[in-house]
């Protein structure tokens, strides 16, 4: 056993040697999370075992993302499980929950293509009571973790999840479709930061060779997804608004953007042209 004050500070100096940018707080979540107590709760310790908190320590040294180590991510104020096999949900992404309730609609049928966590269509439904989701992936072991997320917060008789490319497998229309797609350019995914690049799945970062490729894919299938009083609402990557409006536009479509809290256009909002 070593006091708590000096395992946090060695904790925070070497995650610092490694480049992570909040060395302190993130030894001091790592720390709380393997004695089993809050981040307020490590104020009360004494002492803690190096054997308990040294292997992840080593995981975040080698640049593991904090939530895949943690297995949890916050994301709209919910608590999610997370995995390598989804993408972390990220506060950016709350611009598209924030575009939803501007819209001043009451959706009862909500499709959300490319799940993940599930964090996306669940964050919805929880402004929405009355509404049913249905989440789609490619990969089955997200859309069960998506599945997993909604019954821990409640939403499993309100969500139904599976595995599909995009919606080609689905009947019917949706009052709104979701989506936060892969846009990154394939070859710039081996420059970003190594928590991405090296952990988070290719298949939900890698765009295409112009970072479009899903967007081509929803916005062609939106014509026979969409109720005609509907809405999509699309993540977009940096620099993308003008390029995905004009496929918007060509394929019918009206396109308004919202920023996110940096002022970059985040999310793209689909009507039909009347």
């Amino acid at each position: 056993m070593i006091p708590t004050a000096t395992a946090l500070a060695a904790i925070a100096a070497r995650l610092a040697e490694a480049g992570i940018e909040e060395p302190r707080r993130e030894a001091r979540l790592i720390l709380a999370a393997t004695q089993g107590v809050s981040a307020a709760g490590l104020l009360l310790l004494e002492a803690v075992d190096p054997q308990r908190f040294e292997p992840l320590v080593a995981r975040r040294e080698a640049r593991e993302p904090l939530a895949y180590i943690l297995g949890r991510k916050e994301f709209w104020g919910l608590d999610f499980a997370v995995s390598p096999a989804t993408l972390i949900p990220r506060p950016d992404t709350e611009t598209l929950v924030e575009a939803v309730l501007a819209l001043g609609i009451t959706p009862a049928r909500v499709l959300d293509l490319g799940t993940g966590t599930g964090c996306l269509l669940l964050a919805v439904l929880s402004e929405f009571p009355a509404a049913f989701g249905v989440g789609v992936d490619i990969s089955p072991a997200a859309a069960a973790l998506a599945a997993g997320n909604a019954k821990t917060l409640g939403l499993a008789n309100r969500a139904a999840f599976c595995a599909g490319d995009w919606g080609a497998a689905l009947n019917g229309t949706f009052d709104l479709v979701l989506s936060n797609p892969p846009y990154i350019p394939g070859a710039d995914i081996a420059a970003l930061m190594p928590e991405v690049a090296r952990f988070e799945p290719a298949s939900a970062l890698d765009g295409g060779a112009e970072g479009l490729d899903a967007y081509r894919r929803i916005i062609a299938a939106l014509p026979r997804l969409l109720g005609a009083e509907g809405a999509a609402v699309l993540e977009l990557g940096v620099g993308q608004a003008t390029l995905v409006t004009a496929l918007a536009q060509q394929a019918g479509f009206n396109a308004t953007t919202r920023a996110d809290l940096g002022g970059v256009p985040r999310a793209i909002i689909l009507t039909r042209c009347k």
